[in-house]
């Protein structure tokens, strides 16, 4: 009776082993081999809070892997379950089960690239993130716009116009609206050395003024190397007491501008009509580059105190207003 026992437990014993063998080799094939050597790149959410049945489920019916069981298993075998993150992936049946599982683990989501020009205002940018899918323009405006906020980012104003740095960003689609707009802060801050500020104040300047004038600046040009010398004009104008006059601050504030800037518009006070009132307007039109910052810090030397545009991106720049005049004739009446 005991040889029987004894026989009896060595045969389980072996197929036991054998079995564990057969599993262990088939989760390893299972693990290192993709479903398919091809398959097009697919854009699958795991939703926040989903659990392993569910991750496996959706991984089973988008066609990435064979058997949903056995990458469950897989996961257990690997104490992985509570290390799968949220979000969108791009996945291809072409990568192994324990391949996909290093992906989800470490969260390698979906990057959507967004540009944000120079020049561009908060309105402007609030409309490219909604084209981009990573938010709403309305929630972006109205949190750009609350004084509350921008304190928490250290910016002394009651929006964030100037402040959000233009770059290009990478972002993944479930990111909140805050945190979009505490990167672009974050990087105006980091293209804003404290050195500058410190040149800045010794030049009777605050950062907000620097901004603000480099807001002007970039709306002025297309050509970046002009930059410096329009900046000249504007410091030239604004030790000697002279209104900016600068056609970009009229425009920003007038509501749903129609295109058209006329003698009229010019005359109109506003808040930001620089030839009505004297020195820099309340805060920045525009969310000027590292280029156009720069320029507002240091302007190249020089008398001018008028330009006028010809009309190919370039200016003419002139000392007197009797010569700004007869360019004006030439460039702008005779157009």
């Amino acid at each position: 009776m005991r040889r029987m026992i004894k026989k009896i437990t060595f045969t389980l014993l072996i197929l036991g082993s054998l079995f564990a063998l057969a599993g262990f080799t088939y989760m390893n094939h299972f693990a290192k081999t993709p479903l398919s050597i091809r398959g097009a790149t697919i854009l699958v959410t795991i939703d926040r809070g989903a659990v392993l049945k569910q991750i496996s489920n959706t991984l089973y019916n988008n066609h990435l892997i064979e058997n949903n069981l056995a990458f469950q298993a897989l996961v257990r075998l690997q104490q992985k379950s509570g290390a799968i993150k949220s979000g969108e992936y791009e996945l291809s049946p072409a990568m192994s089960p324990a391949y996909l599982l290093d992906l989800l683990c470490r969260g390698k989501v979906k990057q959507y690239r967004i540009t944000i020009p120079e020049g561009l205002t908060v309105a402007e940018i609030a409309l490219k993130v909604e084209v981009a899918g990573l938010g709403k323009r309305t929630k972006f405006m109205k949190l750009a716009h609350d004084p509350s906020f921008c304190a928490t980012l250290g910016i002394p104003s009651s929006q964030l116009e100037g402040y959000l740095f233009p770059d290009t960003y990478f972002f993944e689609k479930s990111t909140p609206t805050p945190r979009l707009i505490t990167t672009m802060v974050k990087r105006f801050k980091a293209m804003f050395p404290p050195e500058w500020e410190a040149l800045a104040k010794s030049r009777g300047l605050s950062r907000h003024q620097v901004v603000t004038l480099a807001s002007i600046i970039e709306k002025e040009t297309g050509s970046p190397e002009e930059r410096p010398l329009i900046s000249s004009v504007f410091h030239n104008r604004l030790k000697q007491k002279m209104r900016l006059q600068s056609d970009p601050t009229v425009i920003y504030g007038i509501a749903n501008f129609n295109g058209n800037l006329t003698r009229r518009d010019l005359k109109t006070p506003t808040p930001y009509n620089t030839y009505t009132i004297k020195g820099l307007p309340p805060g920045p039109i525009a969310n000027p580059g590292r280029q156009a910052l720069e320029a507002a810090l240091f302007p190249v030397e020089s008398k001018f105190r008028y330009f006028v545009s010809r009309n190919d991106t370039t200016h003419y720049f002139s000392e007197t207003l009797k010569e700004h005049n007869r360019a004006v004739k030439k460039y702008q009446r005779g157009r």
